[in-house]
């Protein structure tokens, strides 16, 4: 496999129209079978992981359209074309074309983005960003190349410098901002400009993790005592209230200025349940944390947001609870799903919610099922009754009609 590669010392432009290098060399591994009732309608299209497998689901009617065999535990990352799905993987992160948008039923390729410990994969600015934590490199690609071809789309890889679980973020600019930590910790964030010059720093974020992008490229990280929000050129630290609070998710709407984060305010606390919702104002450059309704607790895959720039929490109570980012009330709750308890491990099957336009996803582990929400009038639209435990669940839009 051919790569290309800068030391972040000396980083050359990050536009991908200038990458000329190729970096891979793989072809389109066959289609899965498609399981009875496979259907194969142009439209959305929902990856759903499970043990050993990743299943494809029609977007309207949840039928499942084909079926690959995978890795015991695999994550899933939409991959920013509205088509594709990157599949977490031991070797690192595999494409799985979910044929959004036509009417094929897909296939797990064979194309690779090579990654040490693959993490976090980011899209913003018509790029999308992986991280491999093993090695701290960043490998950035066009998306929409991800059709084009059966190799890999042009990428450059950014090479790291010390291990650790982290992240990293490329602005329209070419601006590259990335995590900075090792084996025994996290502790902030470096930025850079597209010359490789770096031209702000932050030691502020103990145990850093997670980032959202909001209005304005406002970037937000969270921490163990709040977040850093960058943006134009400055890092500040938002204190959160607290000797220790962590955020460690941030969910955006690149057209809201309000970030919503995930909170924790017990470090000895049991168990992945939360019941407080961060709120970071990026024009205000303010941090409030807001508690939910009595008996409503989530995970961090119970989070999501959705039209109007809303939030859309996944409560275990079994209902979907609209939330206001701007002052954190609940404008109403849409039940969904039983009532449920938190897994014991983070990666144990637990429901969990995405959104296309105006519909969520919800997956229910325990009756083996996924369903459709229509977020304009609460109902719900269709149910998919699956012979395996969903576990993770991403979803693939296909083009805008």
């Amino acid at each position: 496999m051919n790569t290309s590669s800068a030391r972040r010392t000396g980083l050359p432009a990050l536009a991908l129209g200038t990458v000329v290098v190729l970096a891979g060399c793989s072809s389109t591994g066959t289609s899965g079978s498609a399981p009875p009732g496979a259907s194969a309608e142009p439209g959305a299209r929902l990856a759903v992981s499970y043990g050993g497998g990743v299943r494809v689901l029609d977007g309207a009617s949840l039928r499942s359209v084909s079926d690959f065999a995978s890795e015991e535990f695999t994550r899933l990352n939409p991959a920013g074309d509205d088509r594709h799905v990157l599949v977490t993987t031991s070797r690192g992160f595999q494409v799985l074309d979910t044929g959004a948008g036509t009417t094929t039923t897909g296939a797990l390729t064979d194309r690779v983005f090579a990654a040490d410990t693959p993490g976090h994969v980011v899209r913003h600015a018509g790029r999308t960003v992986l991280y491999a934590d093993g090695t701290s490199d960043t490998t950035v690609f066009d998306p929409a190349a991800l059709a084009a071809s059966d190799a890999l789309p042009q990428s450059r890889t950014i090479e790291g410098t010390q291990a650790h679980h982290g992240v990293s973020v490329v602005l329209e600019d070419g601006t590259f901002l990335t995590t900075v930590g090792d084996a025994d910790g996290r502790t902030g964030i470096t930025v850079q400009d597209p010359s490789g010059r770096t031209v702000a720093t932050s030691d502020r974020c103990p145990g850093v993790h997670g980032e959202g992008t909001a209005r304005g490229e406002a970037v937000v990280l969270g921490c163990e005592d709040g977040a850093l929000l960058y943006r134009d050129g400055e890092i500040t630290k938002l204190d959160a209230p607290g000797d220790y609070a962590r955020m460690g998710n941030a969910y955006v709407s690149e057209t809201s200025p309000v970030v919503v984060g995930d909170h924790k305010d017990d470090p000895d606390a049991e168990g992945y349940l939360l019941d407080q919702i961060t709120l970071i104002d990026t024009d205000r450059r303010t941090l409030e944390v807001v508690d939910l309704p009595e008996g409503v607790e989530y995970t961090f895959r119970g989070v999501a947001r959705g039209p109007g720039d809303l939030a859309y929490v996944l409560g275990t109570d079994g209902a979907v609870h609209e939330l206001d980012p701007r002052d954190g009330t609940v404008r109403r709750s849409m039940p969904v799903v039983a009532p449920w308890e938190g897994p014991a491990e983070w990666q144990d099957p637990h429901p969990a919610i995405v959104v296309s336009g105006s519909t969520a996803y919800v997956t229910e582990p325990a009756t083996r099922s996924v369903h459709a929400l229509d977020l304009t009038t609460g109902e719900r639209t269709a149910t998919g009754t699956l012979d395996v435990v969903p576990n993770e669940v991403a979803v693939a839009s296909g083009p805008a009609a």
